[in-house]
């Protein structure tokens, strides 16, 4: 009975840890990584990929595309979610309170996307992965920063938080804008309908979430064939779920967010990263070598050149303070953090490249290197800065 309370605790301890969706992706990563390159890479494979006999949904014939382009659409519904509280009730809520994570954000995504462009921008077949570096994997960095311990201001988690979600806001745009071709008008129009419900339904004061989650799934149906990808539906579909508290202080959009957090990190991002993380590296051979080495390097040095340099910038111009109580040596290693771009540059590279399984590959490798040696050189000076360093 003691041993049962105690797993129990312990599993409880495990899933309330800021640090254990970080880790659990690792994890997955770890594991889709060394079954690519086994003998089972095979089967492996056949798995996400293999025809299905049977699917509900014709365009999603495989388990890949389920993962891709229904589950990843809860994902950024739960982002949806997030940015919606933010901007009315959260961080993002003033402009003095968004005006530096704004500014770090963007800066934190153009930056790459120029040194991207400066290393591969020489072959045309390679332009349309600029976004890839310009993503933050906010529950890889979160975890990281759990990992580096407790002595660290406050202010900097919740930084990071914000500036990941100004920079989700902006891999949704770039999705929307740059990520879609062969647009459906009928299907548009359909698309537009549902929203208009939507939006009609949150007006009207409706708080039971059943109108909301039949109205998300046939929005994301819809989207689907729309020819914009079916993720932005998850988005679309979050912004009509209704914030305003009630008199038990409780709200859909916080009782949705508050369900799927815990499937989101647990589930479906593992299931993503299983799913796509795996790169054959005796695959790669051949290909050009500019793609991975532009991609880490803007998530390595993109990353933190844009960030750290466009916070210590705003400071000294007076546009907005530094988070309060941290360093520079710990504004560093949260910059370096933000250059964890996995999921989201993982899923942009997929639709970056959708015809080029090799530039796919490669994209893989850059993204997990770069990924890999921003979490350990971030992680390392913010252990250091704990101890007092400036």
């Amino acid at each position: 009975m003691a041993g049962n309370s105690g797993r129990k605790r312990a599993l409880h301890k495990l899933t309330h840890s800021e640090a254990a969706p970080g880790i659990v992706l690792m994890t997955c990563a770890a594991i889709a990584l060394v079954l690519a390159n086994s003998p089972l890479a095979d089967p492996w494979h056949e798995l996400f990929h293999h025809t299905l006999p049977w699917t509900p949904v014709p365009k999603l014939d495989t388990l890949h595309l389920w993962i891709n382009d229904a589950l990843m659409a809860v994902f950024f519904f739960v982002v949806g979610l997030e940015i919606k509280r933010e901007i009315l009730d959260g961080e993002l809520s003033s402009a003095s309170r968004r005006r530096l994570p704004v500014i770090a954000a963007v800066a934190g995504m153009v930056v790459p996307a120029l040194i991207y462009l400066g290393i591969a921008g020489g072959d045309p077949a390679l332009h349309r992965g600029w976004a890839i570096p310009s993503a933050t994997d906010i529950a890889f960095a979160i975890g990281v920063l759990a990992l580096a311990g407790k002595g660290l201001p406050s202010s900097l988690r919740l930084f990071l938080l914000t500036v990941a979600i100004v920079d989700d806001l902006g891999a949704v745009l770039v999705i929307a804008f740059f990520y879609t071709t062969g647009l459906d008008l009928m299907w548009l129009g359909i698309v537009a309908a549902i929203f208009l419900a939507l939006v009609v339904v949150n007006r009207a004061g409706v708080s039971s979430l059943i109108p909301y989650i039949l109205g998300a799934v046939a929005l994301w149906f819809a989207v689907l064939h729309s020819g914009v990808h079916a993720t932005i539906a998850g988005v679309l579909a979050a912004l009509t779920v209704p914030l305003a508290l009630n008199k038990e202080h409780d709200s859909p959009l916080l009782r949705l967010e508050h369900a799927l957090v815990a499937p989101n990190g647990f589930l479906i991002v593992p299931l993503f990263g299983l799913a796509n993380a795996g790169v054959a590296l005796g695959s790669i051979d051949g290909g050009p070598l500019a793609l991975p080495i532009a991609i880490a390097a803007g998530l390595l040095i993109g990353k933190q050149v844009g960030i750290l340099g466009s916070i210590v910038a705003a400071e000294k111009l007076g546009i907005a303070k530094r988070p309060a109580g941290a360093t520079i040596r710990q504004l560093w290693g949260l910059s370096l953090l933000c250059g964890i771009g996995f999921t989201m540059s993982l899923f942009i590279a997929s639709l970056a490249f959708p015809q080029s399984p090799l530039l796919v590959e490669e994209a893989k490798l850059g993204i997990l290197g770069g990924s890999i040696i921003s979490a350990l050189a971030g992680l390392f000076l913010l252990k250091g800065s704990v101890k007092g360093q400036t």
